[in-house]
Parts: C-alpha cells; structure tokens; sequence
C-alpha cells in the first residue's frame, strides 16, 4: 500500500480519536475505543515511516495530505 496514503489514514484517526477521548472523559467512562484509535493511528503512521525510502518531514506533511486528496478526487 502507497505510504503516503497510510500516512493520511493515520493521521485523519488521529485526529477523530481527540473528540472521543474528549467525550469519554466528559462523561466519566474510560476512553477505550478512543484508545483503540490511537494505537491504529500510530501503526498506520509507523508503517508509514517504515515503507518510505525518505523520511518524513514536518514541513513535508501538509503536501503529502494534499497530494494524496488529489489523487483520490481526481
């Protein structure tokens, strides 16, 4: 699988994971799927670093996200 894409994906639940923790402290239960999240996000982006010859850069991040929407809507 493309590594930018897993990249992405990685991303896009890392940041669907903050609400839900969010949540789950609010209303006093334990943040268990919010949890499960960010263990699938962090694989996603491990796997990512891993399959990809160059690392990743910060300032290199929000053109992989743009690149990879591109491709997908196009």
């Amino acid at each position: 699988m493309d590594p930018d894409l897993l990249l992405v994906i990685g991303i896009v639940l890392g940041v669907l994971a903050v609400p839900a923790i969010l949540s789950a402290f609010t209303d006093g239960r334990p943040p268990r799927a919010a949890a499960i999240l960010i263990m699938v996000s962090a694989g996603l982006i491990g796997l990512a670093v891993v399959n990809r010859p160059m690392a990743y850069t910060l300032d290199e991040v929000p053109d992989v996200v743009v690149r990879v929407i591109g491709r997908y809507l196009n």
